[in-house]
């Protein structure tokens, strides 16, 4: 019984993981999933949050903004709006977009699309959380 699968991760501006994989742990909308080889096969939709990748015995982390995950036979596929490594995260940036989506949520004018602003809340954090976990902010 081989103790790998292939996984693909996948966005619209690249192929942003494509190999072999012991485990990942994905969250959906109903919480974490974790993926084993020969896993049933599936089609779940995922939700703002950290995947974890364990390949050769190391796990690699990564944020991801919410799409799908395809679990065949022989291939596990992700398909996000967007997927990012923490050594790729502007924390900077991220502040400042949690800090513009708050402010927005907390004006909530008639002009405000509120549900717009909590999901630029929800992936701002995202990352900021995982740059936390992996020691690149303080």
């Amino acid at each position: 019984m081989a103790t790998n699968f292939h996984l693909e991760i996948v966005t619209p501006y690249r192929v942003f993981y494509d190999g072999e994989a012991e485990m990942v742990i994905v969250k959906t909308t109903t919480g974490e999933m974790g993926i084993l080889n020969e896993h049933m096969p599936s089609v779940v939709p995922l939700d703002i949050g950290i995947l974890r990748i364990k390949a050769g015995g190391k796990i690699q982390s990564a944020t991801t903004a919410g799409g799908f995950v395809t679990i065949g036979t022989d291939k596990t596929t992700i398909i996000t709006d967007c997927a990012e490594w923490a050594e790729e995260i502007d924390v900077d940036r991220a502040e400042s977009a949690l800090e513009r989506a708050q402010r927005r949520l907390d004006k909530q004018t008639e002009n405000i699309d509120v549900a717009r602003a909590e999901l630029a809340l929800k992936k701002a954090f995202n990352r900021i959380k995982l740059a936390e976990e992996r020691g690149k902010k303080k």
